[in-house]
């Protein structure tokens, strides 16, 4: 059945068509703006916006779900339908659902907790409404980590890989007590755990260097796209280039956001660190690199509804233009994963698409394509 969604201000890569019109059929997108369109099924969308939908390299909400308080552990299966409904709320058509694997840390970090909501994300992808992908999170200092992760990467679960390091005195913990609010607030550690975690960490690190090796050649060898993460240096993000990196994660200041993207790396930086306009452990304001022209994608961190929210605040806030702000949630992050049948309203491509209205003056999804097929769909008040 064809579909045609009519009187939309349609953000293409390069430009906003006002008033125009989208012609939908086979899941693909047939015509912008076309001067017939048969029997299509005619949806008017009165001046919304109609964006890409949003492709999503970095979220860790799965994790709430799975674990909504500290050591409290909800069924996975339960976690995966409504991480799911999430995502198609928020607009995130492509979500890499990212999952650490950090022995020490308790709850759904643990290798055999993040192992099994691996795969139950891998079970639930024929009930799926929005394309789910996952997104594993190697911390360094794990040494128990690694046949988890050879495994999963050898069974083909793994859609991006991230090198982490949060031994505390660098990237994203400069300082112990940092780390240990860290671990007290979000994992209910206890302080003397937490300190004896940290100096695990740091014992562990000074081994770690076979390990990174290991796993980062595998991966480039079943084409797996891999990342960086918390880079504090620009002699990081060349280490992490050698060693096949694609993609920095959260560089924490301007000069290691700029080597990055000088390098051919695809910066990714926080939809809410974007939103609330600052960092939450006080590294680069991400607004930064974005007008400074290195920010490649936003992705939501912890939370789906702020990528949405972030395009939304660069435009009205900052005044970036709206179709360069919306490439950071959809041709950036997609171009990132090497996903080229997405991020883009463009014929041929995946009719991957959202509608946003501004119900209260708030831009939010009213609606959402996945492949042509409508998942999510809300009506507002007039």
């Amino acid at each position: 059945m064809k579909t045609h969604l009519t009187h939309a201000r349609i953000i293409l890569a390069d430009e906003v068509i006002e008033d125009g019109s989208l012609l939908i059929e086979d899941g693909l997108i047939q015509a912008i703006c076309p001067e017939v369109c048969g029997n299509a099924h005619q949806i008017p969308l009165h001046s919304q916006w109609l964006m890409p939908g949003m492709v999503d390299l970095h979220c860790d909400a799965i994790e709430k779900e799975c674990e909504p308080r500290a050591k409290v552990l909800f069924p996975h299966d339960f976690a995966c339908v409504n991480i799911d409904r999430r995502n198609a709320a928020a607009g995130i058509t492509t979500p890499f659902h990212a999952l650490s694997f950090a022995h020490a840390e308790w709850g759904v970090r643990n290798n055999d907790t993040a192992s099994e909501v691996v795969r139950a994300l891998k079970r639930f992808k024929a009930h799926e409404l929005v394309d789910n992908r996952i997104h594993v999170r190697y911390e360094i200092t794990d040494i128990s980590a690694m046949p988890y992760i050879l495994t999963l990467l050898e069974e083909g679960c793994v859609d991006l890989l991230s090198i982490m390091d949060h031994t505390p005195g660098q990237g994203q913990f400069k300082h112990l007590e940092t780390y240990i609010a860290y671990m007290m607030g979000n994992h209910g550690s206890s302080r003397e755990a937490a300190e004896t975690i940290a100096e695990e960490k740091r014992v562990a690190r000074e081994t770690a260097d076979e390990r990174v090796l290991a796993v980062m050649a595998k991966a480039r060898e079943l084409g797996i796209p891999t990342a960086s993460h918390d880079d504090d240096e620009p002699l990081r993000v060349a280490t992490m280039k050698e060693l096949g990196a694609t993609m920095s994660e959260f560089p924490i200041n301007l000069e290691t956001a700029r080597a990055a993207h000088k390098q051919g790396l695809s910066t990714i930086l926080g939809a809410p660190n974007v939103m609330r306009g600052s960092s939450q452990s006080g590294n680069m304001r991400a607004l930064d690199a974005i007008l400074d022209g290195v920010a490649d994608c936003l992705c939501a961190d912890y939370a789906p509804a702020t990528m949405l929210a972030a395009v939304a605040a660069l435009h009205t806030r900052d005044g970036l233009p709206l179709h360069q702000a919306a490439r950071l949630v959809t041709s950036g992050p997609a171009r990132a994963a090497g996903l080229l049948d997405r991020g883009e309203i463009a014929v041929g491509k995946r009719a991957d698409l959202v509608s946003v209205g501004h119900p209260g003056g708030h831009a939010t999804i009213t609606s959402t394509w996945v492949s042509g097929r409508q998942v999510f769909a809300v009506n507002y008040p007039q």
